[in-house]
């Protein structure tokens, strides 16, 4: 058994007294603040044929802080305010190496409030985490142990749109080690009318996270499009709105975590299918299903969790036809609308459409694992792209 030395985040909700809530409120604003500023500097400079990077834009925020009109910005830590020029420097990286769109400005209501600590914000001892600017140690709930012996080397606090304070406490985790390797595999397809349907013939059941709380949902977005724009009111109801969708959220990653972590620990090679959920998403009558399947999460907890137990994820190119390829026999038929789940081949079986679509799927996930290409001749698949093999990055959970 080897260990993967990984960084990983620990999410905690806290409880912030009035102090610290404004202060922390003030520390949101003027990271965005600084962030906005920078973008706009940078993006002027663009349209002159000039480029600012991280060094010179920190020039920027020290020359700001020296103005009348910006001399707010020495009330907070300015630490969180240096991160964001780093985040903004990330996102202009991305963009540059074509991973991502050009940054855009935060706004005051949509953008995500948080702010990023080092260790030289922080003080963290005996589980007690006090940031910069701060007397108090945070009201922090610890739902679970941090590892023995380790301090945290970043800090990130936050605030959801219903209103819910919480910190991320990022260490390394030396309880996280590779698996003992195993030959098992299994396919995945993933679906609606089930959640996943494995190639072992199992089918998870849809929990349809979104239709449990859709009434009380309905019924409290009613009650916000009456209230008026700016008023206190309507913050109010804005807030009940935002505590069911965090309610809705949470379960289903819940879900998620307990199956991700489940296949990941019984099976070596996982396969998936490459599926675009941007452009399913546009289909008006299974939109809300779709998103409430939340695939591109499953695939991404899937993702992390085989890099750090040493697992391999396979994804299968979208075009593959794994609905409409006989298992056993390797028919491909020509059109197989959505209503039809079961439906029997030429050489006399009878196919279950998600369990043969997840029987197709390994199959091509082995073929890319044995000789890196397609599994059969795809005689009339669009394009003939063959299946491919994903590259497994660590994230955060």
């Amino acid at each position: 058994m080897t260990t993967s030395h990984v960084k990983r985040a620990f999410k905690y909700r806290f409880y912030p007294t009035d102090a610290q809530a404004a202060e922390l409120s003030r520390t949101f604003g003027c990271v965005r603040k600084v962030y906005n500023m920078a973008l706009a500097a940078r993006t002027e400079a663009w349209a002159r044929q000039e480029r600012i990077n991280y060094n010179q834009s920190s020039a920027m925020l020290t020359a700001w802080k020296k103005t009348e009109e910006l001399a707010y910005l020495n009330e907070v830590s300015s630490v969180p305010l240096q991160q964001a020029l780093r985040h903004l420097q990330g996102a202009f990286t991305h963009f540059f190496g074509k991973r991502a769109r050009y940054p855009r400005f935060k706004s005051r209501k949509k953008s995500r409030k948080s702010a990023e600590y080092t260790t030289s914000a922080f003080r963290f001892r005996d589980n007690r985490l006090t940031l910069a600017k701060m007397q108090e140690p945070l009201n922090i709930r610890w739902s679970r142990p941090l590892p023995e012996g380790m301090s945290p080397s970043t800090v990130t606090v936050s605030q959801d749109a219903a209103g819910r304070w919480f910190v991320s406490l990022l260490c390394d985790d030396p309880s996280i080690k590779h698996l003992p390797t195993t030959n098992a595999a299994i396919g995945i397809d993933a679906g609606l009318d089930h959640l996943l349907t494995f190639s072992t013939g199992e089918k998870i059941a849809n929990p349809r996270h979104e239709r449990r709380d859709r009434v009380a949902l309905a019924k409290a977005q009613r009650r916000l499009a009456k209230k008026t724009k700016g008023s206190a009111n309507r913050a109010k109801a804005r807030r009940r709105v935002a505590k069911i969708h965090a309610r809705i959220a949470d379960r289903r990653r819940d879900t998620l975590h307990k199956i991700t972590t489940r296949l990941v620990r019984e099976n070596q090679t996982l396969v998936i299918e490459d599926l675009t959920v941007r452009n399913m998403v546009k289909n008006r009558k299974l939109a809300r299903a779709i998103s409430d399947a939340a695939s591109s999460q499953f695939r991404s907890m899937l993702e992390y969790k085989a890099a750090w137990y040493g697992r391999e994820v396979i994804a299968v190119d979208r075009w593959f036809p794994s609905s409409k390829l006989c298992s056993t026999c390797g028919a491909l038929r020509d059109k197989m609308p959505l209503n039809v789940r079961t439906w029997t081949c030429d050489c006399g079986t009878t196919h279950d459409r998600d369990v043969n679509a997840a029987k197709n799927l390994l199959a091509a996930g082995r073929a890319v694992t044995a000789c890196g290409a397609g599994v059969r001749p795809q005689r009339s698949s669009p394009g003939g792209q063959s299946a491919t093999k994903q590259e497994t990055s660590r994230r955060e959970p």
